[in-house]
């Protein structure tokens, strides 16, 4: 093992058996692979009730099954010449509206073409912070999910983004076509999330799991689905999907927590607006990203209204979100006069 130690360790307790011991870790490890299963079984780095095992042996009700995953195992990232939409970028920071299909960082199964490999391409220094395998990398955007990302050029940047990022000051608001109409208007969501006791790779509303809360802003409502607003107050793995999911509305598209559609084949999450100060200057700086064609398009197809052509310099559903927020700007506060 290298001596820079695991990135993580984890057990699982099985609740249903399995064929095969790689394609149990698969389905319940997250950003695992078979593939990559199987290495770090042969890699003896897997052990079931205490004991290293083989990729294709049976695993059984009540197993235990323990793994890490060294950091050495993710090995260091190639540059890679993949371009990229850079909104901002300075000797401390880059603001990138990250295509969905894009992972942010290598992991077991994605030892290329993530932005990692991107950013080292663009060239220059990026953080060191957050280790070897992602340089640059303050926070993180899943796979599926398309919009703005802050990356860090230097140490101390990376170092002031995060504590905005701990203190709020650093806000992302994100939005989301949900599977169903939304009854209020607006609303906050909390519930603590963790892993899924029972889907190991998913997360979930848990009792004990870290504090979380969404706040979301219906902006418009049509075909049986609805077009949310939601501004994370915290930031933990996968949480407006996890919120949004227990709220009995699940983005659509996300297969993993009930949102699957025909013919969507992500979750339509966007991170829209990203505002920060600027870690040298102290400057307040606000970022936007219309939606992707394939967001826009789906919503627009619930109408019947033509898709939006991708020169056209106008997003109908950025429209409709300024129209929403003017109204609610303009709705007379509880006690006003």
């Amino acid at each position: 093992m290298s001596s820079r130690g695991p990135v993580r360790s984890n057990r699982l307790i099985a609740t249903a058996a399995a064929a095969r011991l790689d394609r149990f870790l698969a389905e319940h490890a997250e950003d695992l692979s078979r593939s990559a299963a199987a290495r770090l079984i042969k890699s003896h780095l897997v052990r079931v009730n205490g004991q290293t095992a083989d990729p294709a042996d049976r695993v059984a009700v009540g197993d235990v099954v323990e793994f890490e995953i060294p950091e050495a195992y993710i090995s260091d990232a190639e540059p890679e010449a993949i371009p990229l939409e850079i909104l901002y970028e300075d000797e401390d920071l880059a603001v990138i509206d990250k295509p969905a299909g894009m992972v942010v960082h290598p992991a077991p199964g994605h030892h290329t073409g993530t932005l990692v490999h991107a950013l080292l391409g663009r060239g220059g220094g990026w953080s060191a912070v957050g280790g070897v395998s992602r340089p640059g990398i303050v926070h993180r955007l899943d796979k599926g999910t398309s919009g703005l990302i802050v990356v860090a050029r230097n140490d101390a940047s990376h170092r002031a983004l995060s504590a905005q990022l701990k203190d709020r000051s650093l806000s992302r608001t994100y939005m989301a076509i949900v599977r169903g109409l939304v009854k209020d208007d607006a609303g906050e969501l909390e519930g603590p999330i963790g892993r899924d006791p029972k889907e190991r790779k998913r997360m979930a509303v848990v009792s004990g799991g870290r504090y979380a809360r969404t706040r979301y802003q219906v902006v418009e409502r049509r075909g049986g689905h609805t077009l949310l607003r939601c501004d994370l107050d915290t930031g933990r793995t996968h949480q407006i999907r996890v919120h949004l999911a227990a709220l009995g509305h699940p983005v659509t598209g996300d297969t993993e927590y009930g949102g699957g559609e025909a013919g969507v084949s992500r979750p339509l999450l966007h991170a829209w607006r990203l505002r920060l100060r600027h870690p040298r200057t102290g400057e307040e700086m606000s970022f936007e990203a219309p939606p992707p064609p394939d967001f826009e398009n789906f919503w627009a197809s619930l109408s019947n209204s033509p898709p939006r052509s991708p020169g056209h310099s106008v997003s109908p559903i950025l429209v409709a979100l300024a129209r929403r927020s003017a109204g609610a700007a303009k709705r007379p506060r509880p006690g006003g006069g």
